[in-house]
């Protein structure tokens, strides 16, 4: 939890206030810095695939994490050298004049940018698995106290993301990078020395292969013998016994009859006996099989979340555009808020509505559902998908009357900043904000629980990758939309925001959302939960409940 506090502080110290980074200092206009700003945000979040794979094949979470972090502190050192050291600092504007910066200028930057991203890779889906490992799936006390485990650790993440998006961003602005990027730098260094100092306590897993050799495996072997029938007595089919599972607590797993095909794999045949290793390809467990399947069954809902995602990218760009064409003093002041710093209403919404959600609507709704999550995890994301289309129609209307007050005033010409407050925009922030505590932490949650027991980074890294995709679509779509409304004579994004229509942009992504929000409706509607085999559980349930009564009897004094 430490360093998950500081390692977002890093990330977001930097994901913030990147958007202004880009335009003030190395001068890029607004859709090559959007662009830049969600391309590595993309990269950031599809980096975690490689950390799963390496993570369960060869190095196990514990190790690929040491090495990640490792690679992470690089990055932000690297960074925290580019915005410091003169020579490799932007050059300045003078006048109206702002050279761009030089090609080693912006390779040191952006080096150091996709070496965070690297060690991202690295770290992002083995942190939290790590922490859920440390819960005991086969002791009820420890079970029932991960149903709170991941509200709590993004609670946690978001603390860090308020300290990022209030004050990191203005000492920033206002005082100057080199603080604000070595302050999150140093966090970051105590932060791994303390998770490293508490090695000695933690539950280690060790490596059980790759997931995709596995479910290679599993294609594979259903591919060759596509010809066999697969018998209607499920016994029939290859798996070990339950005591091999038991001594390794894991969970054996049932055969289902969805993507039937896939259970020709598990169909003893004699060609599986030939050699150990043609068995190992053409011949697969049950358990193997429905590991497979269940994976499969999360692809449909995680294509759902890629719009979702990118929606979630305005956060950090467009609406931190809008940001800088408004008045930021604070009453009569000379106090003014940074642009990015409205992000912090996207946290802090968050932050409550997280501990609402978890000590307020959970108790009260599972007295009707009898769900001990009070509402399914679907059901929950749903939520936050519908808000995220309140959202995006919020944010087209009140940049709609940004634009009739700028044209009111001639500032569509000029390219002025409006009188009007900047906590105009608050309403836009505070919603993407409460869909961000539904979506966000409903979406992990579900694809670490619904994920394999054996699979549990690769389900992690498959939530984190829906961030990576949904970045770089953003960027797609934001390229897109732009070259034809430029040809068309009347582009929806410029750099003079005032004279373009952002406010026809945030429409089209609304109806983009909830035309996604129809489709995840269907799929969610259709989904079936994973069936998690409690043979395993009731075993070790019936040996601690024997212990107990042992203990019992030997206390009790004889009469």
């Amino acid at each position: 939890l430490v360093y998950e506090l500081f390692e977002r502080m890093a990330y977001y110290g930097i994901a913030a206030n990147l958007f202004i980074y880009l335009t003030d200092k190395m001068h890029q206009g607004t859709v090559e810095a959007s662009n830049n700003v969600t391309n590595w945000s993309g990269t950031v979040f599809l980096t975690p695939l490689l950390g799963a794979y390496v993570a369960d094949a060869y190095l196990g979470r514990y190790w690929t994490f040491v090495v990640g972090s490792a690679i992470y502190l690089m990055g932000m050192l690297l960074l925290t050298l580019s915005v410091s050291v003169g020579a490799l600092k932007p050059p300045e504007c003078v006048g109206k004049v702002c050279p761009r910066a030089s090609a080693l200028q912006a390779g040191v930057y952006f080096g150091g940018l996709y070496i965070i991203a690297l060690g991202n890779g690295g770290t992002k889906p083995n942190i939290s698995t790590i922490g859920a490992d440390q819960f005991d799936d086969f002791d009820a006390r420890e079970k029932s106290h991960k149903l709170s485990f991941f509200n709590w650790w993004m609670f946690t993440i978001f603390v860090g993301i308020l300290f990022s998006s209030t004050v990191l961003v203005y000492l920033q602005d206002k005082v100057s990078w080199s603080v604000g990027y070595g302050i999150p730098t140093l966090g970051l260094i105590a932060s791994i020395a303390i998770f490293l100092a508490g090695t000695p306590v933690y539950r280690h897993k060790l490596p059980q292969g790759s997931a995709f050799t596995r479910m290679g495996r599993v294609v594979g072997a259903a591919l060759r013998k596509w010809r066999l029938p697969v018998p209607a007595d499920a016994k029939e089919l290859h798996e070990l016994d339950l005591e091999v599972y038991t001594k390794k607590h894991k969970f054996r797993m049932d055969s289902t009859n969805t993507m039937r095909f896939l259970n020709k794999a598990a169909v003893k045949d004699v060609v599986d006996g030939s050699s150990s290793r043609a068995a190992k390809w053409s011949l697969c467990t049950v358990t193997e099989v429905e590991e497979t399947k269940q994976i499969m069954k999360l692809i449909p809902l995680l294509v759902t979340m890629f719009v979702p995602c990118t929606l979630i990218a305005q956060t950090n760009t467009l609406f931190v555009k809008q940001g800088t064409t408004m008045n930021r003093h604070m009453g009569a002041g000379s106090f003014e808020i940074p642009p990015a710093s409205l992000g912090a209403f996207v946290t802090l919404t968050m932050l409550v509505a997280i501990v609402v959600y978890d000590r307020v609507f959970v108790k009260a709704v599972r007295r009707y559902t009898k769900n001990p999550r009070g509402i399914s995890l679907l059901t929950r994301m749903g939520i936050g998908l519908l808000v995220q289309v309140l959202t995006m129609g919020t944010a087209s209307l009140i940049e709609s009357q940004r634009l009739s007050y700028a044209r009111s005033h001639g500032l569509d010409v000029t390219g002025g900043k409006l009188r009007l407050s900047i906590f105009v925009l608050l309403p836009q922030f505070v919603l993407m904000g409460l869909a961000d505590a539904f979506l966000v932490v409903g979406k992990i949650e579900f694809f670490y629980d619904q994920a394999p027991e054996s699979m549990k980074s690769l389900g992690t890294a498959l939530s984190l990758t829906a961030y990576g995709v949904g970045n770089i679509l953003s960027s797609f779509i934001l390229s897109m939309v732009t070259r034809v409304t430029r040809k068309r004579g009347s582009p929806w994004v410029a750099d003079n925001l005032n004279a373009a229509h952002l406010d026809y942009y945030y429409a089209f992504l609304t109806l983009l959302a909830a035309a996604n929000c129809v489709v995840f409706a269907v799929l969610a509607h259709r989904y079936k939960y994973r069936a998690e085999s409690t043979d395993t559980i009731d075993v070790d349930m019936d040996v601690q409940a024997q212990r107990e009564a042992a203990k019992k009897i030997h206390s009790e004094p004889m009469a």
